[in-house]
């Protein structure tokens, strides 16, 4: 009996042998994997040739041009290190992706292994994959702490070769990465090395952090390695060829695999000379050149270029050398191209479709922000036109999805760094970069600004009058108000809410009006092209800013006093004086009015759809949405708003209990009474997934581009 046992097990054994043998086997009769073997044992997916980018199909290399996005690491509630996009959630954005002709998403560091998992599962058994170009991040904190890649014992090339490393061993799904606060990690089992079609190591370097390197250690000039060499290099190339040179090495030591590689670079420490750029010894003071690492012939599949380039940033996209020249952006894609010998991917080129606004274009009017969803689209597909029409290698869009938690420089002062995930900041551009949106609401917003009243109940109503009444709700983006009157003539008649944000402070007239409270903002209601939001000038933090505090624009003593009775129209600065070099020429502080109300429909669903959209009227009725950034709120989910900067000497905030409304037109009474209104904070935002416009026109550019 012992010896049946024995022997049963021993044949079960042998079948289970077999059996997980005759696996990879059938799997790739079932589907074939996209790799290539050379004669050398190395096993690749896609290679350099020449100023071309091939990607092996099982059976051919095919020139490809890389049509794809950028995908970030959060959604709304979270933080880039809290991870919690699920699985469920990537399968349903690789569909999305997939459906838009896309080839090729792109990530910037280690992943959670849901993402791993998620790409496998969904390439499974697909004729046309969806391709990754994996990036490996480097600490920006040590970055900013030592300005030196050899600095503390080499402390952030250590770092930069274990994040490699690491991701080497996940996208072959063959890494137990202990978990720790702010980083990815756990079991990766999912192998997705057979769709990783390129490596992009690092960030957008800062020029200090190049020049730091280069003064600190003049006798690195040269690196000969396994896979990479330099010549003509600079320290900092030096250090990037060391870093790259192992990576390619070890994975091919433990894999038998390679992938292409490029090193991430951008615009301000591009090899290019740009005469006219303003400021020079910030955004032209160094670079960094890809054409400095070459390739050994023990790297089969071959180097090639990365950029970040967006039309309005550095500034000289605005002011060409050459004043015949119209299309900066065209011109500069071409001057790139031929600078390199091998393939150069635009691995970011982007749009926010959002309120607030950062940097212009002047020739092109593509700018960073203040841009409506469909523009956004129509504006990237030019963009991405444009780098097909030069023959670069692919344009991958930044971003898929919007980002909540993100800043940008001319917002970042007046919002709370530690609860930025849990509401939608429509004034901060850098938000709004994705063509999926997250909508405050689970399923709908509390409101649509589109004339239809019909989700508003009498538990919103706040005031009324014999002449009208004011309604108000909010969410996690926007102060709602919706105005009844029968009496109210939209075309010709004006109407005047104040508010009343902060204690003691504001304005108790403007005019021949008179407030209750003192109003630190006063909304103006005058037709569809006169419309807008002042502040009191006492709280006006762009006057504090920019007058008070940096010296920037003219100062008016008038207006730093309490209840002084002047409202200022709300900026937001776009650029400091500039002064060209070529000419000499000086260019005036910029700043851009966004207390400037829109009207439009801002119904998704409408014909009419303006994601722009501040206002609309209806029969007798008038929507409007504020966003809370516009009222200095700094964080409506802890009701935090800008306290007063006069007494702190500073930007510093306070807790708001409630804010106070009233209204009046021009033809009736002078004197307004207000009424409060109060909302509850909130730690878990609530939000719902939508394609924009730009999605649509994207998936009809993808699907001509070849």
């Amino acid at each position: 009996m012992k010896k049946f046992i024995a022997g049963y097990f021993l044949f079960i054994g042998a079948l289970s042998l077999i059996w997980f043998m005759l696996i990879p086997f059938l799997q790739q009769c079932i589907n074939p994997p996209l790799l290539y073997r050379s004669d050398t044992g190395i096993s690749y997916c896609a290679k350099v040739d020449g100023k071309t980018f091939t990607v092996y199909d099982g059976a051919s290399w095919n020139s490809t041009f890389l049509k794809g996005v950028n995908i970030g690491a959060t959604k709304p509630g979270y933080f880039p290190g809290e991870f919690g996009i699920t699985e469920e959630d990537y399968l349903r954005w690789f569909q999305y992706i997939a459906d838009m002709n896309a080839n090729v998403i792109r990530v910037y560091t280690l992943q959670m292994p849901c993402f791993y998992s998620a790409l496998e599962t969904f390439n499974r058994g697909r004729d046309n994959p969806i391709y990754l170009i994996h990036g490996a991040w480097v600490n920006e904190e040590l970055i900013g702490k030592y300005n030196d890649a050899y600095a503390n014992d080499a402390q952030i090339e250590q770092q930069f070769l274990t994040e490699a490393t690491q991701i080497v061993d996940a996208i072959h799904g063959n890494a137990d990465i202990p978990l720790q606060s702010g980083y990815a990690g756990g079991k990766y089992t999912a192998d997705v090395s057979q769709y990783v079609i390129g490596w992009i190591l690092g960030i957008e370097w800062s020029a200090d952090f190049v020049l730091g390197t280069n003064q600190n250690h003049p006798d690195k000039t040269a690196y000969n390695g396994a896979y990479l060499y330099t010549t003509n290099a600079s320290p900092f190339e030096v250090f990037l060829a060391e870093v790259a040179d192992r990576v390619i090495s070890y994975e091919t030591e433990s894999y038998r695999m390679q992938h292409p590689l490029a090193i991430n670079n951008w615009v301000t420490t591009d090899p290019l000379t740009h005469a006219n750029e303003p400021n020079p010894s910030v955004e032209d003071a160094v670079s960094v050149d890809m054409e400095h690492l070459r390739a050994t012939a023990s790297f089969e599949p071959g180097l090639f270029a990365s950029y970040h380039i967006y039309p309005y940033y550095p500034d000289f996209f605005s002011f060409p050398e050459d004043s015949s020249v119209t299309d900066t952006y065209a011109q500069y894609l071409s001057e790139l191209n031929a600078h390199h010998t091998m393939p150069v991917l635009v691995a970011e080129v982007g749009i926010p479709a959002s309120r607030g606004i950062a940097h212009v274009n002047e020739l092109s009017g593509y700018n960073q922000g203040h841009i409506d969803e469909t523009k956004q689209g129509e504006i990237l597909s030019d963009l991405v036109s444009e780098i097909h029409n030069e023959n670069m290698m692919g344009a991958i869009i930044f971003a898929w999805q919007d980002e909540w938690f993100k800043k940008t420089w001319n917002t970042a002062d007046l919002t709370l760094a530690d609860r930025r995930a849990y509401w939608s900041d429509a004034q901060t551009n850098e938000q709004s970069f994705g063509l999926l949106a997250f909508d405050p609401g689970e399923n709908s917003s509390v409101c649509t600004i589109d004339g239809d009243i019909s989700e508003w109940t009498s538990d919103d109503l706040l005031a009324a009058s014999d002449t009208c009444s004011l309604s108000v709700k909010s969410d996690e983006k926007y102060l709602y108000l919706m105005i009844q009157s029968d009496s109210y003539d939209f075309n010709s008649d004006t109407l005047y809410i104040p508010i009343d944000t902060i204690a003691d402070q504001g304005n108790t007239s403007y005019g021949d009006l008179t407030f209750e409270r003192g109003a630190d903002f006063l909304l103006i209601l005058n037709g569809k092209e006169n419309s807008k939001i002042l502040v009191d000038s006492y709280y006006d933090v762009f006057y504090y800013m920019y007058a008070v505090q940096n010296n920037q624009i003219e100062r008016n003593p008038a207006g730093e006093t309490v209840n002084s009775g002047i409202f200022d129209p709300i900026y937001l600065a776009l650029s400091r004086k500039l002064v060209l070099p070529i000419t000499g020429e000086t260019v005036d502080f910029r700043k851009f009015d966004t207390g400037a109300l829109a009207y439009g429909n801002a119904d998704p669903n409408a014909d009419d759809y303006s994601s722009l959209a501040d206002f609309c009227a209806g029969n007798g009725t008038v929507e409007i949405r504020i966003p809370w950034l516009l009222l200095s709120v700094s964080d409506p989910s802890s009701k935090q708003i800008l306290d007063d900067f006069y007494t702190k000497n500073a930007i510093t905030t306070t807790t708001a209990d409630r804010f106070w409304f009233g209204i009046t037109s021009d033809n009736t009474n002078l004197h307004t009474n207000m009424a409060s209104y109060s909302w509850e904070g909130w730690d878990t935002p609530t939000y719902h997934e939508r394609l924009k416009p730009a999605y649509y026109v994207i998936q009809r550019t993808f699907a001509n581009l070849q």
